[in-house]
């Protein structure tokens, strides 16, 4: 077993693991031995889970008060945190309900905040821990349609880099991944016709988007790789980075 697939004696926190790259993670996570929690608005009945389950508004802070403070009562250390809830509304600009707007923030970009409102003193006074939030190449390169969605990922990565910022000096690490274009529910929700997948691996040169240099679509087990890795020692220097996922789309941006 390699050094970052081993978590035996860690607990993981992971936001948004009922489906995608969240459960993925969670699941990878589970399967390096740490003991998980995964957070989720709804669970899907006919799924069995492998890790503990906790239905969780994260858009709601009375709620994420509430049942954080009693996980930590029953188990005050936290080893790694990962922000994974999120939703995605497109539409132009001016024809977006402006409640589509707000949820949009508020999960994307508030969920991460309110967790890190009850568990950024659990690792500031344990001195140690990590910090992975997903994010999105979104907040890298703007996309027709997704002006909610991509400003909420952008506002994400910014908390989270300030987050970093502050924790650095107690020895907690917190860093972004960055997905592009990944086969989860939520991708193929806006794929409608069968050359779908390969048009968005072509690109879209009216909408002034690029194709995928590497020719293929993630899979969610490669983002949860990275987070993995990014929650491992191997990475122990690696703090505030933005690790863009997305098969070159952004040409590094």
């Amino acid at each position: 077993m390699s050094q970052y697939q081993d978590f035996h004696g860690k607990i993981v926190w992971v936001t948004g693991a009922a489906q995608g790259i969240g459960y993925h993670t969670a699941l990878a996570f589970h399967q390096a031995g740490a003991q998980v929690i995964g957070f989720d608005l709804r669970f899907h009945d006919n799924q069995g889970y492998p890790f503990i389950c906790h239905t969780l508004d994260v858009a709601d802070a009375h709620q994420v008060k509430t049942l954080c403070q009693r996980l930590l009562a029953e188990q005050p250390r936290l080893d790694v945190l990962v922000n994974g809830a999120g939703i995605l509304r497109i539409g132009a600009t001016d024809e977006l309900p402006p409640e589509e707007w707000q949820a949009c923030l508020a999960v994307n970009a508030g969920g991460a905040f309110n967790l890190f409102q009850q568990t950024l003193p659990v690792f500031r006074q344990q001195r140690a821990g990590a910090i992975v939030t997903i994010a999105s190449n979104a907040a890298h390169a703007p996309r027709i349609g997704m002006s909610a969605y991509g400003a909420s990922k952008a506002a994400l990565r910014s908390l989270c880099l300030t987050v970093g910022l502050e924790m650095a000096p107690y020895g907690v690490r917190c860093n972004i991944v960055s997905p592009g274009s990944t086969d989860t529910e939520m991708q193929r929700s806006l794929w409608h016709t069968p050359d779908a997948e390969q048009a968005m691996i072509n690109g879209f040169p009216e909408q002034y988007k690029l194709g995928i240099p590497l020719r293929k679509i993630a899979q969610p087990q490669e983002i949860a790789a990275t987070v993995l890795f990014l929650a491992s020692d191997l990475a122990s220097h690696i703090v505030m980075q933005d690790i863009v996922v997305d098969g070159g789309a952004t040409l590094g941006a």
